[in-house]
């Protein structure tokens, strides 16, 4: 049995990710995480991953997920799956703070992409990111940044 106790937070711009469990906990299997999206907050930019589904689970507030170019509200108690390969980001368009529970499944995906793209746009010293960095990191953690069309 493994349970999850005391990990960080980690920073990505407002966006705050907790790991609860991480591919080695689950034979890799699944990582889970919960983020904490603060209100009138837009997050990254549109992708899809091939390697895994992510399944989305309401907490508090309510997010704006658009995938594959259709709009899905995820508040308290409800979920949502993103398929492999479905274009899709996400808001906080509300005046309440949201936080969700991810669930990624196989655990193809992990802390270690948070913690990069944060180095990323801390070096930016609040200026614009290094794109380049930025596709860098999406593109060896398994994420496929969308056209800018699909934006």
């Amino acid at each position: 049995m493994y349970q999850a106790t005391d990990n960080d937070t980690i920073t990505v711009g407002a966006l705050g990710v907790r790991f609860l469990v991480e591919s080695g906990d689950s034979n890799g299997t699944a990582s889970v995480f919960e983020c904490y999206v603060p209100a009138n907050a837009r997050m990254p930019a549109p992708h899809s991953h091939d390697g895994f589904e992510e399944t989305i689970y309401g907490l508090v507030g309510t997010t704006s997920w658009t995938i594959d170019g259709e709009t899905v509200e995820v508040g308290p108690g409800e979920a949502v799956c993103v398929k492999r390969g479905q274009i899709h980001g996400f808001q906080n368009q509300g005046d309440v703070d949201a936080t969700f529970l991810a669930v990624a499944t196989p655990a193809a995906f992990g802390p270690a992409y948070f913690r990069e793209i944060g180095e990323v746009l801390a070096a930016s010293a609040g200026g614009p990111p290094d794109l380049a960095a930025v596709l860098e990191v999406m593109r060896r953690h398994g994420l496929t940044p969308a056209p800018p069309s699909a934006a």
